[in-house]
């Protein structure tokens, strides 16, 4: 693996048990390298799952003992029951008790505030909740005032509140994957630029995935479908393609940023509350630290247009008219916002 640059982030998809692909990767490439990320990174960034892992990093737990969570509490926390198995008539399928009680166990009672100290930075941490009163992405961060006294397990159950799975905390606050955040590497991106001032240049971003889904639909399957059917694929969509143009976006806004986006296929599609899936999930996580150590980057990177449109000079000259003015032009206005600036 290419040695990391002075300052170094990592950002965490969003994806339910499949954390386990993550904090198993993060684990062989701790002992790999002989390092402990929480004692090496200065900032986090995760969504959903991804909080959890973030956050828990954030505190100063080593990879392996993040991983030991969720091999030993998938059962207890995605626990099958009559609620679960009916969910359609219920608000949600799973109580998020055991999840707090977990979170309260392996994080503390620590509030965000803790995890920051202006003199002595700790860890940056920005931790995603969507805001269903405010119709707005919260963007959980330990220096920020509105949430300095917010637990760090409240932050995390907020971003993993995934609608239908768990219920909303305090009414109102869900999953942050809902809406452009699934992938939170832009947001780590802003963050070390604008919020940090770290250079660019002297910083390295490893964005990690819970597992991208294989393609399974054929030409004319879709001509087949009944209108719920196309619930899951347009989920998906939204979800791949959002995750995908977020690297995009880290490429090309954030030019010197020493940025690897990490992803690993899965052979099937697994259901993010499906604990029976944890053996397979580690055999992912293990192909996915080798990946990490080889700097095998996701085939998302790379992929930002290259080409350069000129104007010639006689093309130019063509379209101009003799008052010197391009033909068809049309003045400039400048448009104001229509609203308030979003709060980060």
């Amino acid at each position: 693996m290419k040695p990391f640059q002075k300052n170094l982030a990592l950002a965490i998809d969003g994806g339910g048990i499949k954390g386990v692909i993550v904090t198993k990767a993060l684990s062989i490439v701790e002992e790999k390298l002989g390092i402990r990320l929480h004692e090496r990174a200065g900032l986090t960034a995760g969504t959903s799952t991804g909080s959890i892992i973030a956050a828990g990093l954030a505190a100063g737990l080593e990879a392996e003992r993040l991983n030991e969570l969720y091999l030993a509490l998938g059962d207890e926390i995605f626990h099958t029951s009559l609620r679960s198995l009916l969910w359609p008539l219920f608000n949600y399928r799973y109580p998020n008790r055991p999840l707090k009680k977990a979170l309260e166990k392996y994080l503390g009672d620590g509030m965000m505030a803790s995890l920051w100290n202006a003199e002595q930075q700790h860890m940056d941490v920005v931790i995603t909740t969507y805001d269903v009163v405010e119709a707005r992405t919260r963007f959980i961060k330990p220096y920020k005032n509105d949430y300095a006294d917010w637990p760090v397990v409240k932050a995390v159950l907020a971003s993993a509140a995934a609608p239908t799975y768990f219920p909303a905390v305090e009414g109102q606050y869900i999953d942050g994957g809902v809406g452009a955040y699934g992938n939170p590497c832009y947001l780590a991106a802003y963050e070390i630029k604008f919020m940090l001032k770290w250079k660019p240049e002297e910083t390295t971003l490893i964005s990690i995935g819970t597992g991208r889904d294989p393609n399974t639909l054929k030409p004319g399957d879709v001509n087949r479908f009944l209108p719920l059917r196309y619930i899951n694929p347009i989920l998906d969509a939204f979800q791949v393609s959002s995750a995908d143009q977020q690297v995009t976006l880290v490429e090309k806004l954030f030019p010197g940023l020493d940025f690897r986006r990490f992803q690993v296929d899965l052979k099937r599609s697994i259901q993010m509350d499906d604990p029976s899936s944890i053996p397979e999930l580690t055999q992912y996580g293990e192909e996915l630290g080798k990946m990490m150590l080889n700097d095998e980057t996701d085939r998302a990177m790379g992929v930002t247009p290259k080409a350069i449109f000129r104007v010639t000079k006689s093309a130019s000259r063509r379209q101009t008219n003799k008052s010197g003015s391009r033909r068809g032009a049309r003045p400039h206005k400048s448009a104001k916002p229509a609203g308030a600036r979003q709060r980060r």
